[in-house]
């Protein structure tokens, strides 16, 4: 088994995901692929929930582009008979952060707890899409194995929990490739959305990796 991680920039255009797809499909072992957001994406939504709570009237605007970009990929990479499944996932996902978006605009408050819920879309919509668009990929959810503890305001992962649900996450997966969205993750006690960090999708891969004593590790860039 080995473990491929593709950055933001490895997944930003349709062209770059066209080269991951050729990359993942051309492996012959069985492989768990690690996805950042969309090149650009997370800077995105940390400014459209900025100016959200700032009752800038600019965060419409910005989150459009949010929805525009995932919509090129959409229209640009997956496959047509998958295309009405995957707009099953994606716009339900884009309206719920249209909504969170709007409250933020209304109370004016953006608190530490809903930055980390705004900014784990951009993983949840990449590997959602990402899953679509390579042949025979199945997607995994990290949140229901990466686990978080926070101390001193800072997430970090229980390593010992994390790799004990990783390995029973993956003890039966039988296919040739797996799909996981790198950064985001869940605290271990309440259940919420929380994530690794900058570099998160790296240590999101690591831990992968270890947990299932891969053959390799590969961190892609474009």
């Amino acid at each position: 088994m080995k473990v491929l991680k593709f950055g933001g920039t490895s997944v930003g255009t349709v062209y770059s995901l066209q080269h991951v797809k050729s990359i993942v499909e051309g492996c012959d072992e069985q492989v768990v692929v690690v996805v950042s957001a969309l090149g650009g994406i997370t800077d995105k939504l940390i400014n459209t929930a900025q100016l959200a709570s700032q009752g800038d009237a600019e965060y419409l605007q910005q989150f459009k582009e949010i929805v525009r970009r995932h919509e090129d990929v959409i229209v640009g990479m997956v496959p047509a008979e998958k295309e009405l499944e995957v707009r099953g996932i994606v716009e339900p996902l884009l309206e719920e952060l249209g909504n969170i978006f709007r409250g933020i605009s209304l109370i004016k408050d953006l608190s530490d707890r809903t930055r980390d819920i705004v900014v784990s879309y951009g993983e949840r919509l990449s590997s959602a899409i990402i899953a679509r668009i390579i042949d025979g990929a199945v997607h995994f959810d990290s949140r229901k194995y990466v686990k978080t503890n926070t101390q001193f305001g800072k997430h970090y992962a229980n390593l010992v929990l994390t790799e004990k649900l990783i390995k029973q996450t993956f003890a039966n997966f039988t296919g040739k490739v797996a799909v996981v969205p790198g950064f985001i993750s869940e605290d271990e006690h309440s259940g919420e959305v929380t994530n690794l960090g900058r570099g998160g999708s790296d240590y999101t891969a690591a831990l992968i990796a270890s947990a299932l004593d891969a053959e390799k590790l590969e961190i892609w860039t474009d």
